[in-house]
């Protein structure tokens, strides 16, 4: 499923040109990183930034090309590994190993402190393995801890605020 998110418009009618345009990237097996995503959807596309969702199932490598901005909301399961929906994704980085130095990206990482050795390892694999590719990330991994008390949405959306501030910046100054 994808979430095509309504492009923004300047108070004259056109397309705002100076939007940050944002691809989320969600790897779920229980719904909760779909639900931060879409929590995240609702409070950052505002006009100066458009963002779009898209669920990772059945995405490649090739879901990095031609650059851009992404922001990872990955879970953690099983044994430390990447939601059943993002396997083919990360299995394709791997192998396929593309150039991703056009790549920013951030991550939201899922997971539960009481399984320490393995603890938001979903989204610490989706950060190496992008690192290793070339993409360059932009602030610290948000890690989220289930056995904290806290909604994942909420501690998203506030983490969220200053990554926002962070990537306008970088693309400031990439301009």
């Amino acid at each position: 499923m994808q979430y095509d998110a309504p492009l923004g418009e300047t108070q004259a009618g056109t397309r705002d040109s100076m939007a940050l345009e944002l691809t989320l990237l969600v790897g779920t097996m229980t719904g909760t990183a779909q639900l931060v995503a879409q929590e995240l959807e609702l409070t950052l596309d505002d006009g100066d930034t458009r963002v779009q969702i898209k669920l990772m199932d059945g995405l490649d490598a090739g879901a990095f090309a031609g650059g851009g901005l992404f922001l990872i909301c990955s879970s953690t399961y099983g044994q430390g590994d990447v939601p059943d929906n993002a396997k083919n994704l990360y299995e394709s980085l791997q192998t396929v190993r593309p150039d991703l130095s056009s790549v920013r990206y951030g991550v939201i990482a899922l997971g539960d402190r009481t399984y320490a050795e393995t603890f938001c390892n979903g989204g610490k694999r989706f950060d190496a393995i992008l690192s290793e590719l070339g993409a360059r990330r932009i602030g610290e991994v948000m890690l989220h801890d289930a056995s904290a008390g806290t909604m994942p949405e909420e501690v998203a959306v506030a983490w969220a605020a200053d990554w926002i501030a962070q990537c306008r910046k970088d693309a400031r100054l990439a301009a």
